[in-house]
């Protein structure tokens, strides 16, 4: 008996590790841009990038990612700093390497992304695929909680 409750914490231990990786991803569409190549965001999506910063404060988020646009790396760096984090850059072509990373960081994390790129995101993360967003769609944030496909929605003012 004891034998087999010793191999059944050994067990329970190796599977912890993988149990704190379960926590919620939050994916965001970069908020809204000036005109041009690589563009910063504009006084309205700088505004709701703070939005964001409050919204996520008190969600013990791990690790804030972003592509290395500069509307992308400004709409995380409020939270970041509020966070004491760094915007971890990543390549949106190679979403098995932020899996990785994600799942490295051990808890909640804030992806930032872009209109192409979000619904496979939420999808990847293991939420319902919503629909394409379209150039004109800023601040919803997406909320993917671990073993459910529903997602929730936080619409940023």
């Amino acid at each position: 008996m004891r034998k087999f409750l010793l191999s059944a914490l050994v067990v329970l231990a190796a599977l912890l590790p993988a149990a704190a990786q379960a926590a919620p991803v939050y994916v965001i569409r970069h908020l809204e841009k000036a005109a041009g190549d690589d563009p910063s965001l504009t006084e309205r999506g700088a505004a709701r990038a703070e939005q964001l910063a409050e919204v996520l404060a008190g969600a013990n988020l791990k690790a804030v990612f972003a592509t290395a646009t500069k509307r992308a790396q400004q709409t995380g760096a409020p939270l970041a700093k509020r966070l004491g984090l760094t915007v971890t850059t990543y390549n949106p072509r190679d979403v098995d390497a932020l899996a990785a990373a994600v799942a490295a960081a051990g808890g909640p994390v804030l992806i930032v992304g872009h209109s192409n790129t979000v619904a496979s995101l939420v999808a990847r993360f293991g939420g319902a695929k919503p629909a394409e967003l379209t150039d004109a769609d800023y601040g919803t944030l997406f909320v993917i909680h671990p073993g459910m496909t529903e997602v929730n929605r936080i619409e940023l003012n």
